[in-house]
């Protein structure tokens, strides 16, 4: 007769999971719940965007429409363009938005850094200074954009009085020249997020231990190769978040440009555009190809700076 275990059938031994494999399945349950509420909150609107963007609805009945395919996007009728991608003032817009995206966040980058190594020393009134620093960043931007709006006033504004106690032009139009205005919106923008900049790269330099810099100080390295050998590399991965932020702050700038210059066609950005074609011309179709168009680029650029940062990792590994 033979034994029971022998009759049983054998049964693979489980499997255990991985430390990396159960740390990724408490990751996507922490960040479950934040994902459904995201695709509640901005999942619907977006889908509802690029659904009207295939119709001719109009903003005073949106209930009434047609299907018009691609029409909203790249279309001609009688030599006047009735889509976005053939309008020239959309060109032209892409080009105000990326202008201003490079120059405000190139110089919010260099001010930032200044600014964060400047309050990662100790000295005597560091609060006083941080606390200082920080002022522009909590303004709100309506406030911050009229009050600068005052400044360039070219008749009782602040900007020309100081550039005439130098000995510079002191009667320029800030918001009304063409090749001025545009400046003047970058010159507000840095001054009020330049702060949001230094406030990441202060978060990481803090994080660095002092041992790393002392021992470079007995090898004798000079301060600007411990910023290239040791600040730089360290604070690298919130350097890049902060870029990233940035960037798609400014690539969907509107508020700021709109109250400082009245959306003139001058500084008028991609997300400008959008809102005149919804609001100004009630045509909710071009308008939401325009956003949708918005969206795609903006989404486009933080996918882009994530794959170069996660190549870059790769390759320190």
């Amino acid at each position: 007769m033979k034994s029971d275990s022998l009759t049983q059938p054998v049964t693979a031994p489980a499997r255990k999971l991985t430390w990396h494999q159960r740390r990724r399945r408490v990751a996507w349950g922490l960040i479950l719940p934040a994902l459904l509420l995201l695709a509640l909150a901005a999942g619907w609107p977006l889908f509802r965007t690029i659904w009207f963007s295939f119709t001719n609805a109009m903003l005073d009945n949106p209930g009434e429409y047609e299907m018009v395919g691609l029409a909203n996007y790249y279309a001609m009728r009688d030599d006047t363009a009735i889509g976005v991608l053939s309008d020239p003032l959309w060109w032209q817009a892409v080009g105000n938005t990326l202008w201003f995206t490079f120059t405000s966040v190139a110089l919010e980058l260099l001010l930032g850094m200044l600014l964060a190594l400047l309050m990662n020393e100790k000295f005597r009134g560091q609060g006083l200074v941080r606390t200082a620093i920080l002022v522009p960043w909590a303004i709100p931007t309506i406030v911050s954009a009229k009050m600068w709006g005052w400044m360039f006033h070219d008749q009782y504004g602040v900007v020309n009085d100081l550039l005439g106690a130098i000995g510079l032009p002191s009667h320029l139009a800030w918001i009304a020249e063409p090749s001025l205005s545009m400046w003047a919106v970058v010159i507000a923008d840095v001054w009020k997020t330049t702060p949001f900049m230094a406030l990441m790269l202060l978060a990481a330099l803090q994080l660095i231990p002092a041992d790393l810099y002392e021992a470079a100080k007995v090898d004798g390295a000079s301060p600007w190769q411990r910023f290239k050998r040791i600040t730089l590399p360290l604070i690298m991965p919130a350097l890049v978040v902060a870029l990233i932020f940035r960037i798609m702050d400014a690539m969907r700038v509107f508020d700021l440009i709109y109250v400082l210059t009245s959306n003139s066609e001058a500084t008028m950005s991609i997300s400008g555009y959008a809102r005149e074609q919804i609001v100004s011309y009630q045509d909710m179709g071009v308008g939401s190809a325009a956003s949708v168009l918005v969206f795609m680029m903006v989404a486009g650029i933080a996918a882009c700076f994530i794959r170069v940062s996660r190549l870059n990792e790769k390759e320190k590994r």
